[in-house]
């Protein structure tokens, strides 16, 4: 999937969770790093391709990503199983604890689990690739849905763009509209001013 979708896929899978889990309480600061966590966590899987958005944003990024890529096995591999899906939530909740007592006010639980939101949502938007995902690495089998290669998606053609894209903001739509009182109470209510 193209990292638009992967974007979208991202937001969606919060948003569902947010609404169907509301929290109590949550800071504003709070509100916009898990978003953000969500949106990096997103595309985080995707660290282990050199011509990722990530590295080629970057000054020196083409370098770091064909590093990335090397050091990881190649695209598809341990960032996109388990495996590295445990490795990279590992390393944010190493960084969020390391970075609170700068940001007191931010609930990184929180903010650690709408990172890992992003991350199982790319990974099961790529299950549904031609390529699929390994999920059970180190077994060397790459899993994808439908189980027929034929039948899967192919990262920026027309199923992805014409078909799962507006399908997605679709359900946006529908999941912010049909809960769109519930939302208000949360901005309103929820939302604490510390």
């Amino acid at each position: 999937m193209t990292g638009r979708t992967h974007d979208l896929a991202a937001i969606t899978a919060l948003g569902a969770v947010a609404l169907s889990q509301p929290v109590h309480t949550i800071t504003l600061s709070t509100l916009l790093l898990a978003i953000f966590a969500n949106l990096v966590g997103g595309i985080a899987p995707d660290i282990d391709q050199p011509t990722a958005p990530l590295w080629r944003n970057l000054p020196v990024g083409g370098y770091f990503g064909r590093v990335f890529d090397a050091l990881l096995g190649g695209h598809r591999f341990l960032t996109h199983s388990i495996l590295g899906a445990a490795l990279l939530g590992w390393l944010l909740h190493v960084a969020l604890v390391f970075f609170h007592p700068v940001m007191p006010h931010v609930n990184i639980d929180i903010v650690w689990a709408a990172f890992m939101i992003g991350v199982a949502s790319h990974l099961v938007m790529d299950t549904f690739t031609k390529e699929g995902v390994p999920w059970l690495l180190p077994l060397p089998f790459k899993f994808g849905i439908p189980p027929v290669k034929a039948l899967r998606v192919s990262t920026g053609h027309f199923a992805e763009v014409a078909i799962i894209f507006p399908a997605l903001l679709l359900v946006n739509l529908w999941l912010y509209a049909t809960h769109y009182q519930q939302l208000v109470d949360i901005l309103h209510k929820h939302l604490s001013s510390t």
